[in-house]
C-alpha cells in the first residue's frame, strides 16, 4: 500500500505535458495544474484555442495562470525526500502510441486491440476479455490506429460482410440496403478464400525469388568469367603486341647495327685508298721537283745518267667507281621499306577481324540476358 501511496503522489505532482515533476506550477480554471511554461507554450501553438489535457474542459477568453503556492512547496519538500517525476516510460501512450479508450486522464498504452468492440485495452482493462465468457468470441489483434476503418461510414455499423459484386466490405444494413441482390458473403469466409490466393501468391512470388536469387548467382558468376577471361585477353593481347614491338625493336636495331657496320667498313676502305692516293700524289710531287731540276741541269753527262731512274713511273692506283651519294644504302631503304608496307598491309587484313570477335563476345552476352530476362517472364 504503502508503494501504490507514492505512485499517487508521482502522477499527481507530474506535469502531463513534460511528464517531469512539475516546475513553476500553475493551476487553470478547471483545477488541474501544468508547470507555467509547459501550458503556455502548449496554448501558444493552438492558435486560440486554451483547452485542459486531463478534462478537455476549453476556456474562452485564454485564462490568467496563477501560480500554485502549496503544490510549488510541496514539489520542493517532495524532491528532498528523493522522489521524482513519473517515469516517463512504456506504460503510458505517447502520441506515436496507441492509447487505452477506457483509460481517464493520462491514458496507458493499449495492449490489444478488439475488432468486436472496435476499442482498444490496456492490460488492465482488457482482463475481462480474458476472464469473462462473454467475450470469448472477440478477435484481439495488435494495437491498431485504424479501428475506426471497420465502420460503415454511412451507418456507424461494424463492417462483417463483403460485396462481391461490388469488392467491398460492407455492414448489414448496407447489405439489406444498398447490395440487396448481390453477391455477399461474410468478411470472415471473403478472407479465407483470399488467404488462400494470398498463400499462393506468396509460394508464386517465392519461388520467383528463388529463380531471380539463382539468375543473380549465375550473372554474378558470369561476371566474373567475363572479367577472367576479359583480363586474360587484355594481358595475353599486351603480351603479344609486346613481343610484335620488342621484335621491330630488335630487326631495327639489327639493321642499325649492320648499316654502322658496314658504315664503318666503307669508310675505312675509302679512307685507306684516300691515303693511298695521298701517299702517291706526294711522291708525283717530288719526282715532278726532281725532274724540273734534272730540266735545269747544263751537265749532259749528269742528265742522261740520272733521266732513266727518274722518267720511270709507278703505275697509278686505279679508283673503283664512286656512286651518288644519295646511293648508299638506297637498297636497305628500299627493303625496310617494303617489310613496313607488308607489316601494315597484314594488320590492317588482320584488324577487322580482331575487332568482330571482340563485337560477337558482346552479342552473345547480350543474348544471353535476352534469354534470361525471356524466360523469367514467362514465370
Amino acid at each position: 500500500m504503502a508503494q501504490k501511496g507514492v505512485q499517487l503522489d508521482q502522477e499527481t505532482f507530474s506535469c502531463s505535458i513534460c511528464l517531469d515533476l512539475l516546475k513553476d506550477p500553475v493551476t487553470i480554471p478547471c483545477g488541474h495544474n501544468y508547470c507555467k511554461n509547459c501550458i503556455k507554450s502548449h496554448w501558444d501553438k493552438k492558435d486560440g484555442i486554451h483547452s485542459c489535457l486531463k478534462c478537455r474542459q476549453t476556456f474562452t477568453p485564454r485564462p490568467v495562470l496563477l501560480k500554485n503556492t502549496m503544490f510549488g512547496a510541496l514539489v520542493e519538500e517532495l524532491k528532498k525526500t528523493g522522489l521524482q517525476a513519473a517515469p516517463a516510460d512504456h506504460c503510458y501512450a505517447g502520441p506515436e502510441d496507441v492509447g487505452c479508450d477506457v483509460c481517464t486522464g493520462r491514458k496507458l498504452k493499449a495492449f490489444k486491440s478488439c475488432l468486436v468492440c472496435l476499442v482498444s485495452y490496456c492490460e488492465k482493462h482488457l482482463q475481462p476479455h480474458y476472464e469473462s465468457p462473454a467475450f470469448e468470441k472477440h478477435k484481439l489483434v495488435e494495437p491498431s490506429q485504424k479501428l475506426q476503418e471497420n465502420m460503415c461510414s454511412r451507418h456507424d455499423e461494424v463492417m462483417k460482410m463483403f460485396c462481391r459484386t461490388d469488392q467491398q466490405c460492407i455492414c448489414y444494413l448496407c447489405f439489406v440496403e444498398e447490395h440487396k441482390g448481390h453477391d455477399t458473403v461474410s468478411a470472415a469466409a471473403e478472407r479465407t478464400e483470399r488467404q488462400r490466393e494470398l498463400e499462393g501468391s506468396r509460394l508464386n512470388i517465392q519461388q520467383r525469388i528463388q529463380d531471380g536469387e539463382k539468375d543473380v548467382k549465375l550473372l554474378q558468376q558470369e561476371v566474373e568469367v567475363i572479367n577472367r577471361s576479359a583480363d586474360r585477353a587484355v594481358e595475353d593481347s599486351e603480351k603479344m603486341f609486346t613481343q610484335l614491338i620488342r621484335l621491330m625493336q630488335k630487326r631495327s636495331s639489327d639493321v642499325k647495327q649492320q648499316l654502322r657496320s658496314q658504315q664503318e667498313s666503307e669508310v675505312s676502305r675509302v679512307k685507306e685508298l684516300q691515303e693511298k692516293l695521298e701517299q702517291e700524289i706526294t711522291e708525283l710531287k717530288r719526282k715532278d721537283a726532281d725532274l724540273k731540276q734534272l730540266a735545269h741541269t747544263e751537265d749532259h753527262t749528269q742528265f742522261l745518267k740520272h733521266y732513266s731512274s727518274l722518267s720511270h713511273l709507278r703505275e697509278s692506283t686505279v679508283l673503283p667507281s664512286i656512286n651518288s651519294p644519295l646511293q648508299y644504302f638506297k637498297d636497305v631503304i628500299a627493303a625496310v621499306s617494303e617489310a613496313r608496307d607488308k607489316v601494315q598491309d597484314l594488320l590492317s587484313e588482320m584488324w577487322p577481324k580482331i575487332v568482330r570477335t571482340v563485337t560477337e563476345v558482346d552479342a552473345l552476352l547480350s543474348q544471353q540476358l535476352t534469354r534470361r530476362e525471356s524466360r523469367r517472364a514467362v514465370k
